[in-house]
């Protein structure tokens, strides 16, 4: 989608995870041994990667993973704790787990809410944080021994266990965050910024590379900020020496052949040197930068590392650079202390700034969040109000955007076929968060497939086009 309202019911869990559980759990290796485990993930795609990781482990011990409560020994919830929706979500999760397994072992952001979670469900097994993956295999031991593992039997590819399609995949390079937003509780659950080694995300962006991958998403709690803890020390890659930044692990996913896009990225000066790499059709010309505000007292008060000017300066001076460029971000409306006037200075922002994807939320309390004791609530008329009218403008916005497109080629990565034709992205769009493309009537293609394709409908949010044969390419 292109614009997105915020739902109070709405959470930050993914829908392809879990349909890939259901579509591939236990697929590989059926144990009829007392071993299987039910697996439910929930949460954003830096959980998705811990949860991925834990059956990685799991799997390769001999463990299998089953779609059904009833066939399982043992469930595992991977929960998130981000916002309230989401907590009442994984609250709800484990309750069902348990009526329907009896045994349940939390992890994820809101188990760091131990007392939280056991005042609800006092009899789950066992509660681990979010990326303690040894703790929740060492749960799993003490609940469900190890079975009987022929690793020739049961083989787990390099790559691991992957909760996506094989054509896409999430490569995180760094846990935790060393900023203090007012309204994230993130730090607080997974500690400050502790970067992977680059060798190490290296070697993963290869074997996904070999085992098909065609996207990767470049994901992190603050992405901009990769290696600072390690102070930029050159590590090394395939015996060459390779900087510990964003641009030295840009220049070298670049050169493997895959879309790379890159989300959660703060607008710091060292973004600057990945444009050219945009430019160059190395690294998809696709950014998304949390901004949340524009006017500077409000970004002040919510401990935001940006100021709007220097914002449109740079996004001027990147569209310079790279034209193609796609600038997708998130904003919250009705933040304690807003002023009539700070949010029209959000309103002229977005007017300024032509953002290709916005995602627009209404501030709501988290328990634990600092926002919570600051001054001058918003009233939630007035914050329907402001949603409403920063929806209505940026809309515009987005539709023109679209609009123009018509007529344009684009290259598309199909992610499906239905029964009515394929569906794909172009560059400007990842996955469950952004538009599709839609080739009505198209089945001549498969998941995973880079096609050509002739852009020649837009609605509010999709694009729909037709593919470009062979003889059109000549």
């Amino acid at each position: 989608m292109t614009v997105e309202q915020f739902n109070p019911k709405q959470t930050t869990t993914l829908e392809t995870p879990n349909k890939v559980l259901q579509d591939g759990a236990g697929a590989n290796s059926p144990n009829q041994g007392g071993t299987r485990i039910g697996f439910v993930s929930l949460g954003c795609p830096k959980n998705l990667v811990d949860s991925e990781r834990i059956l990685t482990q799991l799997r390769t011990e001999g463990y299998d993973v089953v779609p059904s409560y009833n066939d399982a020994e043992l469930v595992i919830v991977n929960t998130c704790g981000f916002i309230d929706a989401a907590v009442q979500e994984s609250l709800d999760t484990i309750g069902e787990a348990l009526a329907e397994n009896g045994k349940v072992i939390v992890t994820g952001c809101l188990g760091v809410k131990e007392d939280e979670i056991r005042e609800v469900h006092p009899n789950v097994l066992a509660i681990t944080g979010p990326h303690a993956y040894e703790s929740v295999v060492e749960q799993v031991h003490e609940h469900l021994p190890r079975p009987v593992h022929n690793p020739f039997e049961h083989l787990v590819p390099d790559h691991g266990v992957k909760l996506t399609p094989r054509h896409f995949a999430y490569l995180k390079i760094s846990e935790g965050c060393n900023h203090r937003c007012t309204f994230c509780i993130i730090p607080s659950m997974r500690g400050d910024l502790v970067s992977r080694p680059i060798g190490e995300v290296l070697d993963e962006a290869k074997r996904l590379k070999d085992a098909g991958v065609k996207e990767l998403l470049v994901i992190s709690q603050d992405t901009s900020a990769y290696g600072v803890d390690s102070k930029h020390r050159t590590g090394f890659w395939n015996g060459m020496p390779v900087k510990t930044d964003m641009l030295g692990l840009c220049e070298k996913l670049g050169e493997m052949g895959m879309w790379v896009r890159l989300h959660y990225v703060y607008p710091y000066p060292s973004v600057d040197k990945i444009i050219p790499l945009m430019a160059q059709g190395k690294v998809l010309p696709y950014l998304d930068i949390p901004l949340q505000h524009a006017s500077p007292r409000i970004l002040k008060l919510m401990k935001r590392p940006a100021a709007a000017e220097r914002t449109l300066e740079r996004i001027k001076k990147w569209r310079e650079i790279c034209p193609e460029l796609i600038i997708r971000s998130t904003f919250i409306v009705g933040f304690p202390g807003e002023t009539e006037q700070e949010f029209q200075e959000l309103l002229d922002f977005i007017e300024q700034a032509q953002l290709d994807r916005v995602g627009c939320f209404k501030y709501s309390d988290v328990e634990g969040a600092k926002a919570n004791d600051l001054p001058d609530p918003v009233d939630e008329a007035t914050k329907e109000d402001r949603l409403a009218r920063f929806m209505a403008k940026q809309q515009a916005i987005s539709a023109a955007k679209l609009q123009a497109k018509i007529g344009l080629e684009f290259q598309v990565l199909i992610d499906e076929v239905t029964s009515e034709g394929a569906v794909g992205r172009c560059y400007a769009d990842a996955p469950e968060i952004d538009g599709n493309v839609h080739l009505t009537d198209e089945f001549d293609v498969q998941p995973g497939d880079l096609i050509w394709a002739h852009i020649i409908h837009a609605d509010e949010h999709d694009l729909w086009a037709v593919k470009v044969t062979d003889d059109e390419d000549e």
